[in-house]
């Protein structure tokens, strides 16, 4: 078994890193673009909580990966396990958690667990290469997360990152908060579009 574990003090409070931390699809975003890294949801039971069902889909150093894993453990605010139900691994398991600093600060940890299978694939992929590509990745993963988290204070948990990508853009040129800045941004696609023609009785 491999074991590979980053842990990182992220200046938000807990409540904040944890919502982050719950949506799956958001372990994504913590991994290089050239990596490919898809996490669909598939099946989602008691607000992303224990029994959701996600997809990981990527490529780990030239080979592509895929494998279904199941939410097993979910304590608000404390850790977040997920193992896999299905995929090319004998064994993957990833645990999260959170700790409280202060009302500001939280100490986040994660930990991820696999064994490769020894049949051809486990040949295939070098063992000491793909440990340190997924090391990388969950290192630059943690300060993606904390540079995202502490540049806002918040973030919504009802849009994907991308989109929330384009509106830190334009809270940068509107200099105004996130939430005032998602206001500006429905009224200006309010204003340009075509409104319906009244009729005249």
């Amino acid at each position: 078994m491999t074991t590979i574990s980053k842990s990182m003090e992220i200046n938000s409070p807990v409540s904040e890193v944890f919502t982050y931390f719950a949506r799956p699809e958001h372990m994504a975003d913590q991994f290089p673009e050239n990596m490919g890294l898809n996490i669909i949801p598939i099946e989602v039971k008691n607000g992303f909580g224990v029994g959701t069902i996600f997809r990981i889909s990527g490529d780990f150093d030239g080979k592509k990966l895929e494998w279904d894993c199941e939410t097993i453990d979910y304590i608000p605010h404390r850790k977040i396990v997920a193992k896999m139900i299905e995929g090319p691994f004998k064994e993957w398991q990833i645990l999260v958690e959170f700790a409280e600093v202060n009302e500001k600060r939280t100490m986040t940890s994660i930990r991820v667990d696999y064994e490769m299978p020894m049949g051809p694939l486990g040949g295939l992929i070098d063992k000491v290469r793909l440990k340190k590509v997924a090391e990388r990745g969950i290192e630059n993963g943690l300060y993606r997360v904390k540079a995202l988290l502490e540049g806002t204070g918040s973030i919504p948990v009802y849009i994907t990152l991308e989109a929330y990508r384009q509106i830190l853009k334009e809270k940068e040129r509107l200099h105004c908060s996130v939430s005032d800045t998602i206001v500006n941004l429905i009224r200006e696609q309010q204003l340009r579009e075509p409104r319906p023609a009244q009729q005249v009785s």
